[in-house]
């Protein structure tokens, strides 16, 4: 049996998963199991295809792929290039069970970037379980923001199968690169801040009292009420609190953006902290959106 490490969302937070694989004798066949969604067994078709393009010639035999923790369900293309490399390097004698393997296939063999795998990879970092992984070339740009972590990107299958196969004298190809703000240090903590200012408090005219109000709430985090006549500068002043909030260290930074890429955007990297401006009217399906268990999550995860 052959192992090598992937990951899946339990909440908003990663799960390792563990990617088995036995060729053992049968009729042929290739199956998946331990609670794969329908994204991942559409990857049978996709590594059979990428493998077929590389000259990989299948064994007769009946290939199974097991996903463990088998209790866990695993959704996700990032599964595509573990089990591609468990098949086509079942030969190798090697433990390559230390090794976390991430990227979907195309049906010519390119490995491809997943907008889910920073978030994942961020979590991994976080809970201290990674030390290096093979990821898809396009995403060492963001990736290379996490630290203590030896990342290979890959840009085709049979990439990833050389580099496994001689691993010993492989070499990350990604270096740690800070984030490019200007920062200062407290108590041996780097925290970084944004000199540009969309939007500036020299636009609100008067209100003194409520601009100190918010000058206050912001240097100790405290929650902040303001009430007045419609026009008198309330949305003006909530909408430029963010931009005067204390700065924020490198994980506050890479937490936000790692929940910017779960709600599908491109991270920033930016030392500037989440705002949020619903109207009052707003009801909660409106905020966080309905019909997905993701939602629910985040809901509970900002509450």
């Amino acid at each position: 049996m052959k192992m090598v490490s992937c990951a899946t969302y339990e909440g908003i937070e990663a799960k390792v998963v563990h990617v088995e694989s036995t060729l053992t004798k049968g009729l042929p066949s290739f199956s998946v199991v331990g609670m794969a969604s329908a994204s991942i067994n559409e990857a049978k078709e996709r590594v059979k295809s990428a493998l077929l393009s590389n000259e990989f010639i299948f064994p007769p035999k009946r290939i199974t792929i097991n996903l463990a923790p088998s209790d866990v369900k695993k959704e996700g293309s990032q599964f595509d290039l573990s089990i591609a490399l468990l098949i086509a390097l079942d030969y190798l004698e090697d433990d390559l069970s230390e090794w976390f393997v991430f990227g979907e296939l195309g049906l010519d063999g390119a490995v491809k970037e997943n907008i889910q795998l920073y978030p994942l990879m961020l979590s991994l970092a976080n809970q201290k379980i990674i030390k290096k992984a093979v990821v898809p070339f396009e995403s060492l740009e963001k990736l290379s923001k996490i630290p203590n972590i030896e990342f290979y990107g890959v840009k085709r299958l049979d990439e990833a199968i050389e580099l496994l196969k001689n691993y010993a004298n492989a070499l990350p190809n990604c270096t740690y690169k800070k984030i490019d703000y200007p920062s200062y240090v407290i108590d041996e903590e780097e925290y970084y801040f944004d000199e540009g200012y969309k939007e500036d408090f020299l636009d609100v005219k008067g209100q003194e009292v409520a601009k100190r109000a918010a000058l206050i709430s912001a240097a100790g985090f405290h929650n902040l009420l303001l009430e007045g006549s419609p026009g008198c500068g309330k949305s003006m002043i909530a909408q430029r609190l963010r931009y005067i909030l204390p700065p924020l260290s490198s994980d506050d930074i890479l937490e936000i953006a790692k929940l910017d890429a779960l709600e599908a955007k491109e991270p920033e990297f930016r030392p500037l902290r989440s705002f949020r401006a619903p109207h009052h009217s707003s009801t909660t399906a409106s905020i966080f959106g309905g019909g997905c268990h993701l939602s629910q999550l985040m809901r509970l995860y900002h509450n």
